[in-house]
């Protein structure tokens, strides 16, 4: 049985396409361009497409920090009971791919407030395991070779 509370079909929003300046999976299209599928799924919500075009573009943006991603789902959720005011609707970005998986949640005053708050969560996750990663091959200054012309 279905649940009510959920939008069904989910609205999957666009195949974007991305120049090659960062990596995003191994799913190029024709051309160069990376393939990331977004999918926005709604409870007791309504979604502007001002809000799909800004979350969109913030997604891309995190082509820079190198992790491979598939599909990123953002659910949003409307709270109707007005003593939740200021944490109405909650924002949950979850990442598939080839990569870890990143997921973040994240509640505010209005859907732009509380995504600008679970995409900073995701960009956090990504940069903490990307320096894990990262060799960082700590020597001691006694062990480098000081130059006989500095001296």
């Amino acid at each position: 049985m279905r649940d009510s509370r959920h939008s069904w079909p989910p609205l999957i929003f666009d195949i974007t396409e991305l120049p090659i300046g960062g990596y995003i999976g191994d799913n190029f299209l024709e051309g160069g361009l990376i393939n990331l599928e977004i999918i926005f799924h709604t409870r007791k919500a309504a979604i502007a497409a001002d809000f799909k075009k800004l979350a969109t573009e913030k997604i891309n943006s995190l082509q820079r920090l190198h992790v491979k991603v598939d599909r990123i789902e953002v659910e949003i959720i409307h709270e109707g009971n007005p003593s939740q005011g200021k944490r109405s609707h909650t924002v949950i970005i979850t990442s598939h791919g080839a990569g870890p998986l990143l997921r973040a949640e994240a509640a505010a005053f209005n859907d732009l407030a509380a995504f600008d708050e679970a995409i900073r969560k995701v960009e956090l996750q990504i940069r903490k395991r990307h320096e894990r990663s990262a060799d960082h091959n700590h020597q001691s200054l006694k062990a480098i070779p000081a130059d006989p012309d500095l001296i």
